[in-house]
């Protein structure tokens, strides 16, 4: 939400702020303004994820991971966050003089500088990449893991490379095109071309693997061969048919890829059609990134830039390989002899049911009789799953409904709801626009559709993000909700590997809510009147602010008053701006949030009552929780503290009515966050990240493990026990 939407006194406040600023111009997004500048502050996250990659404490293989993650986090920075930066400036320049006009200190030159850092900043990250690979690469070599990239080296190895491309990769490629540099506009989204002197290039399928294992078994030995690298080697002599052929140069383009797609006025039948029609442009998006690897020259690179009308900026070399992405999943690919080596991989961790929940027979049973916390992946993602197994089994279900924004196509939930719906209604509410996951959301939907589930889609320009399971089932003769509400995606992947909270429930009211909630849904119209959910964008962006500002009025009569949030991101500035005027008040406020945060903490006068955390750590921390300890609330949410969860999502944050989770909650879960002292960061006043370190004879505290341990003693001496 841009600054001038906000209304005067707003904005007065916020000039007033402006004398508390640190000495950090390079990182703010406007001048003088207290927000660190959202795009700057999310590549200092990936600073973060790559600290992960060179911790020589993580096992190898987490290592490579971590580097991976980074590499497709920049992928898809590049492809929906970019966008921002390349608005011509003339496209600003009625923004730029409304900003002038009401705050007097709006410098073009700055908004071309802050574009000029942002790219400046991620040269030197894809710097620190390379060097990261190479030191991968080589610790590596010492557990009999050999990255080949020298392949003609070795006779041996060279065999082994060339019977892996002659039968997975050259088969699968079309025969070699004319080159012009005009041809490189035909190139699509994140695909590799192969450039020869000769005249000729490839353009390389997108599905084959950028990475190729071969294990020796009996030497319990793994090598592992770039998609490049195989690339580089084979076709050169297939293209110049000589032993010294010159090697060819290899370019990776990233285009735009955020769509949007508004589903205002369309009839549900031609939503499909929409959605699939708009994800094909995104081949088509403009050109924004070019990665090159081999020796190409100032002409060469210029005419490149000139034909997709990129700047030099957006041109850089592939930090070692155009295929560092594809590494992420190396670890799954060696023998499970090589796994078991402490050193490469952490132990495999085996999440279990709760105790209570394990009995598919008596589940609701189970949870008419109190609430059920699940933390994932400590908790098994099975506990779900038995849930929505016993409804479709239960014949005193008569209902289940359920949104889904990201999902594996092969749950098993989605065949047990298709078996269901020969008996009972069964309805989803799938949401076609979950970014990357469009056609698999569109081929689950025509599945379940082909077997009587009745299924829906989202709300005009509303994503719909909310995570909420509904199970109706009659009990002396009236219906009783079953309430499953997630700050996680309903996938048995991603459940393994991100940490996320659920709650299991069958409150009276909070079943009325979820059942108000779909009833708009089927509707298509935005849900009202919930007596315990809070929603977005009518109501969370408000009610937030206003427990803000009760845990202010609190702090001046002199009553505790505490603020906690865990959230993925933190950039609305009108929270934040509420936030540094709790500080001001004296209420003590902890943040941890893994991703982009605009909020500058510790300083004086401004915001020194405020700490901001972000843990990194083997699993992608993904709950949302927000503790108003004055006023006694707990909320989880799959909402992040931005503009377009607030307002262009349909969101829900449910409340912790179980007194004994609250307890957990309270005095367990948010202080073993806080206490991390091993994958902890804290952000400093200056706008940079330090990390923390344990006091002097205090025991060194990493949540994770913690979280793990408890999950796997089933919470005993908790009050969860």
């Amino acid at each position: 939400m841009e600054l001038a939407n906000y209304d005067p006194q707003f904005q007065r406040a916020r000039m007033l702020q402006t004398r508390f600023l640190p000495t950090l111009p390079s990182l703010l997004s406007e001048p003088r303004t207290p927000l660190i500048h959202r795009d700057l502050s999310w590549l200092q996250f990936n600073e973060r994820v790559l600290s992960e990659a060179q911790a020589t404490s993580n096992p190898i293989l987490e290592r490579v991971k971590f580097l991976a993650i980074t590499s497709s986090n920049l992928d898809e920075f590049f492809m929906i966050r970019f966008r921002s930066l390349l608005r011509p400036l003339s496209s600003h320049l009625k923004k730029i003089a409304q900003r002038i006009v009401e705050t007097g200190n709006f410098d073009v030159r700055y908004w071309i500088g802050m574009r000029s850092s942002i790219m400046e900043a991620v040269a030197k990250f894809v710097a620190k990449q390379n060097e990261t690979l190479e030191v991968l690469i080589s610790e590596l070599e010492d557990t009999a893991i050999h990255v080949v990239q020298d392949i003609e080296r070795d006779p041996r190895l060279f065999s082994i490379a060339e019977k892996l491309f002659n039968e997975q990769i050259q088969i699968k490629l079309k025969a070699p095109q004319a080159f012009s540099f005009r041809a490189l506009q035909g190139l699509k989204n994140l695909q590799i071309g192969v450039i020869f002197s000769t005249g000729f290039w490839y353009k390389i399928p997108r599905h084959l693997p950028p990475v190729y294992c071969h294990c020796d078994e009996t030497k319990r030995e793994a090598y592992i061969f770039l998609l490049d690298d195989l690339l580089a080697t084979f076709l050169s002599r297939t293209v110049v048919a000589t032993e010294q052929a010159s090697r060819p140069i290899l370019i990776r383009l990233t285009r735009n890829a955020d769509i949007r797609v508004d589903l205002n006025g369309e009839d549900t039948e031609s939503i499909p059609d929409l959605v699939r029609s708009k994800v094909t442009f995104r081949e088509k998006g403009r050109p924004v990134r070019l990665q090159y690897r081999g020796k190409l020259s100032p002409v060469f690179l210029d005419r490149c830039a000139s034909a997709l009308k990129l700047e030099p900026s957006q041109i850089f070399p592939a930090p070692g390989t155009l295929c560092l992405h594809g590494m992420v999943a190396l670890s799954s690919q060696l023998p499970e002899t090589l796994r078991e080596n402490s050193r490469l991989c952490y132990s495999k961790m085996t999440p279990q049911i709760p105790k209570s929940l394990r009995d598919q027979a008596d589940i609701f049973e189970k949870v008419s009789e109190s609430d059920y916390l699940l933390h994932h992946p400590y908790d098994s993602f099975d506990a779900y799953v038995q849930f929505i197994k016993a409804a479709c089994s239960d014949p005193g279900v008569t209902t289940i409904e359920q949104t889904v924004y990201r999902v594996d196509h092969l749950s098993p939930v989605i065949e047990e709801l298709k078996q269901a719906a020969k008996k009972k209604k069964i309805r989803i509410f799938i949401e076609l626009r979950a970014r990357f996951d469009e056609l698999n959301n569109l081929r689950i939907a025509e599945d379940l559709k082909k077997e009587g589930v009745f299924v829906g889609f989202g709300l005009s320009h509303l994503k719909l993000h909310a995570k909420v399971a509904l199970v109706t089932r009659r009990e002396n003769n009236r219906n009783r909700f079953y309430t499953h509400l997630s700050t996680g995606n309903y996938n048995a992947s991603t459940a393994r590997q991100y940490t996320y909270f659920a709650i299991l429930t069958s409150h009276r009211e909070i079943g009325e809510d979820a059942r108000i909630f779909f009833d708009a849904l089927m509707k298509r119209k935005l849900p009202s009147s919930f007596k315990q959910l809070l929603l977005a964008p009518t109501q969370m962006h408000r009610r937030l602010l206003s427990y803000i500002e009760d845990e202010i009025m609190a702090a001046r009569k002199g009553r505790k008053a505490r603020i906690f949030a865990k959230v993925n991101a933190l950039v609305d500035p009108h929270v934040i701006d509420t936030l540094y005027r709790a500080s001001q008040a004296g209420v003590v406020i902890d943040l941890v949030v893994r991703g982009a945060c605009s909020l500058i903490p510790g300083v004086s006068g401004l915001s020194e009552n405020i700490r901001v955390f972000s843990i990194v750590d083997r699993f992608l921390e993904h709950s949302r929780i927000y503790h108003f300890a004055n006023a006694k609330k707990i909320h989880l949410s799959s909402a992040d503290w931005m503009p377009r969860n607030f307002f262009s999502r349909l969101e829900v944050a449910f409340p912790i009515l179980d007194d004994r989770i609250y307890r957990y909650l309270e005095e367990i879960l948010i202080p073993t966050y806080l206490q991390d002292t091993v994958k902890s960061r804290e952000l400093t006043p200056q706008g940079t990240w330090k990390k923390r370190v344990s006091k002097s004879g205090k025991k060194s505290i990493r949540s994770q493990f913690i979280f793990e341990q408890l999950a796997s003693t089933d919470y005993a001496q908790t009050v969860l026990a």
